[in-house]
């Protein structure tokens, strides 16, 4: 808090005819009260394929429960738990919260209290001590200092504002950091069971090609079988073998980037290894936007109250900038004791108090108050135009969600209906091989076949439960409130 002195020779009727200058024109407003910028939004959201479902809004901010998965709610709430970017930005606000009562404390009444002890010892030689006044003397002083500051332009008021609109967008910070976060570990979750399942395919394959290459070595070795149809068998198992250890190495990667999204330790991540799950049912997460949701909604996704917040913040900090350019009053006050021995310190002699008020007026500083109003207002003008761009962003990002969940459930259906019919490709093929009908090669390309389309199928899931995801992490979490 600054404070003024007031140091003057001028009449008490003088400062009194100051003051009530200066309150006469305290109605001026510093600054433009804060609206929001206007923006053409659309009235609902469109379907692709106009399918939506209310099947699951009940589940508000905990949207990933859509899933029916135990193990997921259970990494979600690991990561919601000790996520390093999720601890930090929760300590960003603590700080911010801080910083709004440092701002704040300035509108306040400031008091302390200070004591003091000075030993002193005159000249002989000037001869200014009055008589009986002795050379060294003791001064004790203790006394309570009051100050305020006259808020009359609303530069402290406007200070605290945009301190507080500057917590408001640490805490949108950290729900976006928390929005993100849960999608991560969703969607690397479902990346990790779509490379287990590819896994047991190439796996599962493997184990059939060599079996098939034992019994055909058999055969090769009775003269049923030429060598050239054993080296087929041998080349296709070679070619799955090959296969597994990209695929495991893939799995692995993705099982420490979940490590480091749950917060494991150091040495937890070096050292685990993820277990294999169960393989999926291949069953595609329904819509999951409920019909008629009012695009308004989206003004409340976490970075687009962070952006509309540093603008209110920038507002504010304008009004400040503006308020600099007026006088500043403020009163002073003390109340205290002085006296030359600390017993007689608090005796009703030893009493002293001062009040005091000062005005102060910026009369030149080369420009640099007024150029500081001119930033803030350029910083207000920036602030303005990242919102619009927010806005912007946030719709193109809904829009492309939206979009990618109706493409990937489809998707995700087609080669769903691929990999059973090529399971019944596959089991003709050897019906008819063992008969006598095909030849071996039918086989083997029915069964490469079908070993592709097995990996394009969960990849496909995987995109898919990534895109329910994604179309969340757009909308800004879950709708259970603004719905309600």
């Amino acid at each position: 808090m600054n404070k003024f002195s007031l140091s003057t020779t001028s009449t008490t009727s003088a400062v009194c005819a100051a003051l009530v200058a200066v309150l006469v024109s305290a109605g001026c407003t510093m600054g433009e009260p804060y609206q929001r910028p206007a923006a053409e939004l659309p009235a609902a959201w469109e379907f692709a394929d106009g399918a939506a479902t209310n099947a699951v809004d009940r589940y508000g901010a905990d949207w990933w429960k859509v899933y029916a998965d135990p193990r997921l709610d259970r990494l979600v709430e690991d990561a919601l738990l000790y996520n390093s970017n999720l601890l930090l930005a929760m300590s960003r606000v603590d700080e911010a919260r801080a910083q709004l009562g440092i701002v704040a404390s300035d509108e306040s009444v400031g008091v302390d209290a200070t004591f003091g002890r000075a030993r002193t010892e005159s000249s002989a030689r000037t001869g200014t001590l009055p008589p009986g006044v002795p050379r060294e003397r003791n001064d004790y002083r203790a006394a309570l200092n009051v100050s305020y500051e006259l808020d009359l332009w609303g530069r402290l008021r406007s200070a605290t504002a945009a301190a507080r609109a500057d917590l408001l967008a640490t805490e949108a910070a950290r729900n976006g950091v928390r929005n993100v976060l849960i999608a991560d570990v969703v969607q690397t979750w479902f990346a990790l069971r779509a490379l287990d399942e590819q896994v047991l395919s190439a796996q599962r394959s493997i184990a059939t090609r060599s079996e098939g290459v034992a019994l055909q070595k058999k055969r090769y070795d009775a003269g049923v079988i030429s060598f050239f149809e054993l080296s087929q068998l041998q080349s296709e198992l070679a070619a799955a073998q090959a296969q597994l250890p990209s695929l495991e190495r893939s799995r692995q990667r993705t099982h420490t980037a979940l490590a480091v999204l749950l917060g494991r330790t150091p040495k937890e991540i070096f050292e685990q290894r993820g277990p294999a799950v169960a393989e999926s049912d291949g069953a595609a997460v329904p819509v999951v936007v409920p019909g008629g949701l009012p695009s308004e909604l989206l003004l409340r996704r976490p970075d687009l109250v962070q952006a509309e917040q540093g603008l209110i913040a920038a507002n504010a900090r304008v009004a400040a900038a503006r308020a600099s350019l007026f006088p500043a009053i403020s009163l002073t006050g003390m109340l205290g004791s002085e006296s030359a021995a600390l017993g007689d310190l608090f005796t009703g002699p030893a009493g002293i108090w001062s009040l005091a008020a000062g005005l102060a007026q910026p009369i030149f500083q080369g420009g640099r108050l007024r150029a500081g109003v001119e930033a803030t207002e350029s910083r207000e003008r920036q602030a303005t135009l990242r919102y619009q761009q927010a806005i912007q962003n946030a719709f193109k990002d809904v829009r492309d969600a939206i979009d990618g969940q109706t493409l990937a459930r489809q998707q995700l259906e087609a080669e769903n209906s691929h990999v059973e019919s090529l399971r019944d490709t596959y089991r003709l093929a050897r019906l008819r091989y063992d008969n006598g009908v095909a030849s071996q090669l039918d086989v083997l390309d029915a069964e490469r076949g079908l070993l592709a389309a097995q990996l394009s199928r969960a990849d496909a899931l995987r995109a898919q439960r990534a895109a329910v995801a994604d179309l969340f992490k757009a909308l800004g979490g879950g709708w259970e409130q603004a719905v309600k």
